[in-house]
């Protein structure tokens, strides 16, 4: 039987190692606000959006949202059964260490803590050079990128040590107003002007998942919804972990679908099915609001271009707060060192955690300005894509995991659910995973002799070789922190000889 549930809890201590993050925090609509801020609904529509259309050259960009999405929601399955045994803040790391043994969890929890990194410091390179442009914009103020992200990054910082109820109410505030936005947008785009006269559906047709070049746009899509899958993060948080982690998941994955299907359609719409790939080549990220200019008050399109701002801006606070919550389950576990296992006496935020993670995003920050590279393609661009490879590694790993747990003992869940779902979404995660290696180049639109081709998915080899090595380290010099990993709290409660025995069952 699995250990996660029934067993009591010690509450955070003041200076020391916590056994927990603070308990009950975080509702549905909490985590739901976490993982879509995560998601950047608007980031997605006013920028992934168009350039699918601009590099693949192909108008099935709204069917391959919606065909995405449905990995996503098979995916989930699987996902979620798991979820209702093991509660852990390490999350997807500790499915791969309770199903497939400490070695491959280790290695899982390295290449986690990379992919999520890299999502939330390259983020600062788009929120850099967005905010100076709408400062710019809107009150005539030139200050370079690097200060707006500096800017951004100490605010962060300090929310990252507040209250997680608190980061998720200014989160909530953040995405209903993007949401909003863009579903207003969506409307006048379809509704207003319709290219023609005439609203086409040419976008939506099955017809075009069997086009060449189709396989691109999966890939970019299966990124657009990394950040929906970081429900578990924050389970230990929740209420109640078997409902809110399920009832989050399916609803972050239905509302991201609709926003970024029904947005990408709906630009069709305005620009016209044949017309669409030429504007999108035109405008680039400015294509939305330029759809919606002379429809809505300049005064609401330019509100428009301030929520991109935000947008960013959530998406890096709840980025922020994932990695925190993966180094305070390293640290708890003591695969990492102990001291991020510490909590903020306070507020139960994992603040040894939440402080490396803003360390290692300052340095970073100030090393692309003082090297002048370019905050949009080397930092943002180059840096998330290669973090959504690594979230990619991490659900293709996690689908096994799920097949491997469950398959001496449904433990009271549906063969759909533990067999067939999680079979059939390993299966498609291979494809697409083995897609993306192949063509990363090309994703990255580097010459074919570029490091960058290497270098970049190479993090994850270094990362999984370095967690394999560690883990065999562990195993001779620290057998109880190896027997352990991935048990989360319950490794700081029961024998960990028990514990491991337990959890194999």
């Amino acid at each position: 039987m699995s250990v996660s549930y029934g067993v009591p809890r010690p509450r955070p201590r003041r200076g020391g190692v916590a056994a927990v993050l603070a308990r009950s925090r975080l509702g549905v609509p909490q985590v739901v606000f976490f993982v879509l801020a995560a998601a950047a609904p608007m980031t997605v529509v006013a920028s992934a959006v168009p350039t699918a259309y601009a590099v693949t050259g192909l108008s099935g960009v709204p069917v391959a949202y919606a065909a995405t999405a449905v990995v996503m929601v098979v995916f989930a399955v699987g996902y979620v059964a798991m979820s209702r045994h093991v509660v852990n803040a390490g999350s997807m790391y500790s499915y791969v260490a309770h199903a497939l043994g400490p070695a491959s969890g280790v290695a899982a929890a390295f290449v986690a803590v990379v992919a999520y990194n890299l999502m939330q410091i390259g983020l600062y390179g788009a929120f850099g050079v967005v905010a100076a442009a709408a400062a710019s914009a809107v009150a005539g103020v030139g200050v370079p990128w690097w200060a707006w992200a500096l800017g951004g990054w100490l605010l962060v910082a300090v929310l990252g040590l507040a209250r997680v109820d608190l980061n998720g109410r200014v989160l909530g505030v953040l995405l209903v107003a993007e949401v909003a936005v863009v579903v207003l947008f969506d409307a006048v785009m379809v509704v207003a002007d319709p290219a023609g006269g005439v609203v086409s559906l040419h976008g939506l047709e099955p017809s075009h998942l069997a086009v060449p070049g189709m396989a691109a746009i999966l890939v970019g899509g299966i990124a657009g919804y990394v950040g929906v899958e970081a429900t578990t993060v924050l389970a230990e948080e929740t209420r109640d972990p078997r409902r809110t982690v399920a009832y989050a998941t399916y609803i972050a994955i239905a509302v991201t679908a609709l926003l970024y299907a029904g947005s990408a359609w709906a630009m069709q719409v305005a620009a016209g099915s044949d017309r669409v790939v030429d504007e999108a080549v035109r405008h680039g990220p400015e294509l939305m609001f330029v759809l919606v200019d002379g429809h809505l008050p300049r005064l609401l399109v330019d509100v428009g271009r301030l929520l991109l701002v935000t947008s960013l801006f959530a998406a890096l606070l709840a980025f922020h707060n994932m990695v925190a919550r993966y180094l305070f389950a390293l640290g708890r576990e003591q695969v990492l060192p102990v001291a991020l296992g510490r909590t903020n006496g306070r507020t139960g935020a994992p603040k040894l955690g939440s402080l490396t993670q803003t360390a290692i995003a300052g340095l970073v920050i100030a090393g692309y300005a003082l090297a002048g590279l370019d905050p949009i393609t080397h930092l943002f661009f180059w840096l998330t894509v290669t973090g959504g490879l690594g979230v990619l590694i991490l659900m293709t790993a996690t689908s096994l995991a799920v097949l491997v747990y469950f398959r001496s003992d449904r433990r009271g869940e549906s063969r759909w659910s533990i067999a067939f779902a999680p079979g059939i979404a390993l299966n498609l995660l291979v494809f697409i995973l083995g897609g993306t290696l192949i063509g990363f180049g090309d994703l990255l639109n580097v010459p074919a002799g570029s490091a960058a081709r290497w270098t970049l998915p190479g993090l994850y080899a270094a990362a999984i070789a370095c967690g394999v090595g560690w883990a065999a380290v562990l195993r001779v010099k620290r057998p109880t922190v190896w027997a352990s990993v991935g048990a989360g709290a319950d490794a700081v409660i029961h024998p960990t000889a028990l514990l491991r025995q337990e959890t194999r069952r």
